[in-house]
């Protein structure tokens, strides 16, 4: 060991890794750079040559050279009222953070919503000074998503814009979660059931929505449209939509709120007009968040995954930018997480 340091002037190469570990120049900056491109068997091997030498990676000159910023970021094209009202986000936070906390990369967060905030965030982007964009809760006519594609920064969406998208993707069931949940009330035997949806330019909200027409025509109940209101996700949206549906149909004798956050300014809006929760209207909200977990009663929710979502798109993000620094070219993935329906006291 001694020797290796003399021939290198005191402080340990890459080539003295990698003829310690015996294997190539190539295999052996993999393994650093955190390649998934390596057996196990290598990778211990190097690993064990890097602790035996005290080699220390030049992380400037390593992504100087690989033109790589060591560093990503996560985008949410909210406001910051929404983005710390919602837990869904922290969640998501915690999740990206678990899956790099192994990694050198840094994370950026960056909140782009209004026009300002995005054309800040277009330029920075343009400036490559990430190797790569985690975007959540993105709306269908945004236009960050198609940027990337044309910058050829690698990208992974959490929240498809639609159907057919065509970045790597990370989503949960929204439309079994929510025929879940309807099903849950038709097996109690409600029949007036209704929905507070999320804003429909997001394709979540509109599977969900998808998910509850689904299973009202499964039962073979007629649908109603004055039983769907929608609303914007926020607790207000949720209560201005529970309004509306008591005005439009006041037998209303349950409802599937698409966030549990729109679900807790239902419940107010309820228990004003001297419904009781189950007994009158019985109530499920989506996510399974701590809002869920802390109502009176505690509320029925879909549980989705949050946290393993950010973690999950996180490690496809960090293969998508070994991909392309190795210049290989993958079909992108598309990942949906299974939902489960959490049954509490309000349904």
């Amino acid at each position: 060991m001694a020797a290796a340091r003399v021939r290198s002037g005191g402080r340990p190469t890459l080539e003295e890794v990698a003829a310690r570990a015996g294997v190539g120049r190539g295999t052996a900056s993999r393994v650093i750079n955190g390649s998934p491109r390596v057996s196990a068997q290598t990778r211990e091997a190097v690993e064990a040559a890097v602790a035996e030498l005290g080699y220390v990676p030049n992380r400037a000159a390593r992504a100087l050279a690989g033109n790589r910023t060591d560093a990503i970021a996560l985008v949410v094209p909210e406001s910051e009222t929404r983005f710390f009202a919602e837990p869904y986000f922290s969640d998501i936070v915690r999740g990206v953070g678990a899956a790099l906390a192994d990694t050198e990369m840094q994370l950026l967060l960056t909140l782009a919503g209004n026009d300002r905030e995005r054309r800040r965030l277009a330029s920075y982007l343009t400036a490559h000074r990430v190797d790569g964009v985690l975007l959540v809760s993105v709306h269908a006519d945004d236009p960050l998503p198609d940027l990337l594609e044309q910058l050829g920064m690698p990208s992974v969406i959490s929240g498809r814009r639609h159907a057919a998208e065509t970045l790597p993707s990370v989503d949960s069931d929204n439309f079994e979660g929510a025929r879940a949940a309807v099903d849950h009330f038709i097996s109690r035997g409600r029949r007036s059931i209704a929905t507070i949806t999320g804003r429909l330019d997001v394709y979540g909200a509109q599977r969900r929505l998808d998910g509850y027409r689904k299973a009202i025509a499964s039962a073979g109940l007629d649908p109603d449209e004055r039983l769907i209101a929608p609303a914007d996700f926020s607790e207000e949206g949720g209560a201005r939509a529970m309004r509306e549906l008591l005005v439009r149909r006041p037998d209303v004798d349950a409802v599937f709120a698409a966030s549990d956050v729109m679900a807790a300014g239902a419940r107010q809006v309820l228990r004003e007009s001297g419904r009781r929760i189950p007994d009158d209207v019985a109530l499920i909200g989506f996510d399974d968040s701590a809002v869920a977990r802390h109502m009176d009663p505690p509320l029925t929710s879909v549980r989705q995954p949050i946290e393993e979502m950010g973690r999950t798109m996180t490690r496809v993000l960090l293969q998508e930018i070994a991909n392309r620094s190795e210049d290989r070219a993958v079909e992108r993935p598309r990942i949906v997480l299974p939902t489960e329906l959490v049954v509490r006291e309000s349904s």
